[in-house]
């Protein structure tokens, strides 16, 4: 076999096997609702200073 024929074969094998790598990354939802929950208690708590907003949060499925 031709030596630059070998390399480029080389080459092509070892750009399609590093092109095969996928990286997953996966953000806990348990993560994100408690994150989602601190951020909705500071806009009540800023709510509740400025005097224009209930003392209690509705709770959830409840219109508003």
């Amino acid at each position: 076999m031709n030596p630059a024929l070998r390399w480029l074969f080389a080459a092509a094998l070892a750009a399609s096997a590093t092109a095969c790598v996928t990286i997953n990354i996966y953000f806990p939802a348990a993560a994100a609702e408690k994150a989602a929950d601190r951020i909705i208690d500071e806009v009540w708590q800023m709510r509740e200073g400025a005097g224009s907003a209930p003392a209690t949060p509705p709770a959830a499925g409840e219109a508003k």
